[in-house]
């Protein structure tokens, strides 16, 4: 087949990444990791856009995945990105579509004014971390390693706790008896207790003991639902800590109009950052 004459004026990467695990934990397959290290990051087509702003798709997480693999080529599986990757590659698709500013609306907390205001995408690039996943959590004589969560893993915790969340809300509203309404809640909470020891389970690599190396979930599921509470505690704070590598620091704001300076969290809301 004879090569396009219009190929030259197809899209082309804008900038280029290095990831924050330096291509670590993907499984073989998921990616080609440039003999470089920088992941080529183009900017998003218009099909991607359309994807990309399909409610449904964006809800189960398939519209992330497409606009992912379809502007870093490099990654052949979406689902399969770590968790210390994600924000950072989602920021650089943002920046290869619309450019680096993205604006923000605040409202003082002083005046109650709201204004907007632009922030710059290239400083949570510049600022990213490598989590220390190279470390072990070292109990007795059992040595625990970890490792980041995948989309994949995050987006199914997030969709099931979403379902829980509606399913409590709708009972403030509902008529039923309150016998009815406390055995809901109580099945709630007790899925949400699955879900917090299922993303436990998935953020362990392995289990190491003096006399073998324990990989089956199974068997490490069955071990945190049955270790000492203070043992349980210590890998959760180490898994939060690791996660927290590269959670975004809080942005200082200074009113347009009153002058008053105030701090304000920052989370990348997927729902309009393209846009």
């Amino acid at each position: 087949m004879s090569e396009n004459p219009l190929s030259s004026y197809f899209r082309k990467p804008s900038i280029y990444i290095t990831l924050p695990s330096k291509g670590k934990f993907y499984p073989e397959g998921t990616l080609e990791m440039p003999a470089n290290g920088e992941l080529p990051v183009y900017p998003m087509s218009a099909s991607d856009e359309i994807t990309y702003k399909t409610p449904d798709a964006l809800y189960n997480g398939t519209a992330v995945v497409s606009v992912i693999e379809s502007c870093v080529p490099n990654i052949k599986d979406a689902w399969a990105i770590p968790v210390s990757d994600f924000d950072l590659i989602l920021t650089a698709i943002r920046i290869a579509s619309y450019g680096h500013t993205l604006d923000i609306e605040s409202t003082c907390p002083k005046c109650e004014s709201t204004n907007d205001y632009g922030f710059d995408l290239r400083s949570l690039i510049d600022r990213n971390q490598t989590p220390d996943y190279e470390s072990t959590v070292d109990i007795g004589d059992l040595k625990i390693s970890l490792k980041p969560l995948t989309y994949k893993d995050i987006n199914g915790n997030n969709i099931a706790q979403f379902e829980e969340q509606k399913i409590t809300s709708l009972l403030s509203d509902s008529e039923m008896s309150e016998d009815d309404k406390l055995k809901l809640l109580t099945e709630a909470y007790v899925k949400v207790s699955d879900l917090s020891i299922s993303s436990m389970v998935l953020s362990i690599d392995y289990i190491k003991t003096p006399e073998t190396l324990v990989e089956n979930k199974k068997q490490i599921e069955e071990f945190l639902r049955n270790c000492d509470r203070q043992v349980f505690e210590k890998i959760r704070n180490k898994v939060i800590e690791l996660k927290s590598t590269n959670e975004h620091e809080p942005l200082t704001i200074k009113c347009h109009d009153c002058e008053h300076e105030y701090v304000q969290p920052f989370t990348l809301d997927m729902t309009n950052f393209f846009e």
